[in-house]
């Protein structure tokens, strides 16, 4: 049965801090850590790798496109699969198992002689990418009381944001190759602390009784929960809008301003992702401190919507308020947990693997509509009004989305979905 108990969101108990430095939800940290390396990190080496390939220059930009697609690929496709077999295998299995391909996946794309194996071997990194926020957030939301739920998935996520500053910083000072065996050796390290990780304690007891577990298909057999498992998908498009957009053609933006300095697109990126940091860290401890998922999640994308705007519309020519500006669209859309915590917390223990991981990935994946979107509208209206008309559309569609969301905050999740 589904109930929410009435909790003080103020009041800490005074073992918070050994609680949340749990070993289960340290490893869940480092691995997102390790995660978001790997997945920033192509993007920042992909233009030096493709020429190191023997990529002709007038090719760089397709075949980067085409690898791209294949890791995106390979997110969707490893979504569901982690998200199935973290209920049906259990959150640990299913962890250490996606940190393990992505681990391997990492070295070996040191190793590339040609476009087809960086292909192959960057589909195979998506597929084990996907798996380890979802179920990460999944475990520590499982194992940690509701009363401290939203510090854990924070620490988890801001403490995975700084992977995509170690890739910045990696990938300027080694030469490609040794920027993935780095991030491949980071994740097999991490796999020697599996020994002391613990499974939840809830998913143990459920997987004894005769219940469905990780039945994808589930999620479409009611109208109600379609609509409840589409609604976690919609609130978070405004984060890939600002990441997958705004980050990714940077360059194109800083031109069409005219700023007094071409701007680096891995530098923009780098700047939104301590943003990030700084937002996953604080809409967790709003969370907390006003007792509510969704009030924090408004006002985050209240803040988005104010910061596109300028991003776009107000005439300055400084490159360094330009990353300035790349820093708070990152604290504005660093609600990044906090919306797959939402997901976790809204399914039963038997569907809430799938959703926590699926969920993410399609959001990741809604780059695959929004970037041919974006470029009908840039020709239609020009870079800068079509850009804006794409991100209200985000924005819209996510508040329409969070309208009739059930509020979570405190939410016993022992229950399932029958």
């Amino acid at each position: 049965m589904e109930t929410t108990d009435s909790v003080d969101s103020r009041k800490v108990p005074p073992s918070v801090l050994r609680q949340l430095l749990q070993i289960p939800v340290i490893v869940a940290a480092l691995g997102y850590f390790v995660d978001i390396y790997d997945l920033l990190l192509f993007s920042i080496v992909r233009i030096e790798s493709l020429r190191a390939l023997g990529v002709a220059e007038s090719r760089v930009l397709e075949e980067g496109v085409f690898l791209i697609n294949m890791q995106m690929g390979g997110l969707l496709i490893g979504g569901i699969l982690w998200g199935i077999l973290g209920d049906k295998r259990g959150r640990i299995s299913v962890l250490f198992s996606s940190i393990l391909i992505y681990s391997l996946a990492n070295v070996l794309n040191g190793l590339v002689t040609s476009v087809d194996q960086y292909a192959i071997l960057r589909f195979i990194a998506g597929i084990g990418l996907a798996g380890e926020l979802g179920v990460g957030i999944t475990l520590v939301a499982e194992i940690l009381p509701k009363e401290i739920r939203g510090y854990g998935t924070s620490l988890v996520a801001s403490v995975g944001m700084m992977g995509a500053v170690l890739a910045y910083f990696i990938a300027d000072s080694f030469e490609w190759r040794i920027a993935y065996f780095i991030g491949g050796g980071l994740g097999l390290l991490l796999l020697l602390m599996r020994v002391s990780v613990f499974e939840s304690g809830i998913f143990a007891a459920v997987k004894e009784k005769p219940v469905s577990r990780g039945n994808f298909f589930y999620l479409f057999t009611t109208r109600e929960r379609f609509f409840k498992y589409l609604r976690c998908i919609l609130i978070g498009i405004p984060v890939w809008f600002v990441a997958g957009i705004l980050m990714t053609f940077s360059p194109e933006f800083g031109q069409a301003l005219k700023l007094d300095t071409p701007i680096v697109a891995g530098k923009a990126v780098m700047w939104e992702y301590v943003g990030l940091t700084i937002g996953d860290l604080s809409s967790g401890l709003l969370s907390q401190y006003f007792g509510s998922r969704k009030k924090v999640v408004l006002l985050f994308m209240s803040l988005a919507g104010v910061l596109i705007a300028i991003y776009l519309f107000v005439p300055f020519q400084s490159a360094t308020f330009f990353y300035g500006l790349c820093v708070l669209l990152g604290i504005s859309v660093g609600y990044w947990a906090l919306f797959v915590t939402i997901a976790a917390e809204q399914f039963g223990t038997n569907l809430r693997a799938t959703v926590a991981t699926t969920v993410p990935n399609f959001v990741r994946g809604s780059i695959l509509l929004m970037a041919p979107l974006f470029l009908v509208l840039k020709d239609q209206f020009g870079i800068l009004p079509g850009a804006g008309l794409l991100g209200l559309l985000t924005l819209t569609i996510s508040l329409l989305g969070l309208w009739q969301m059930e509020e979570t905050f405190g939410k016993d999740l022992n229950f399932l979905e029958k």
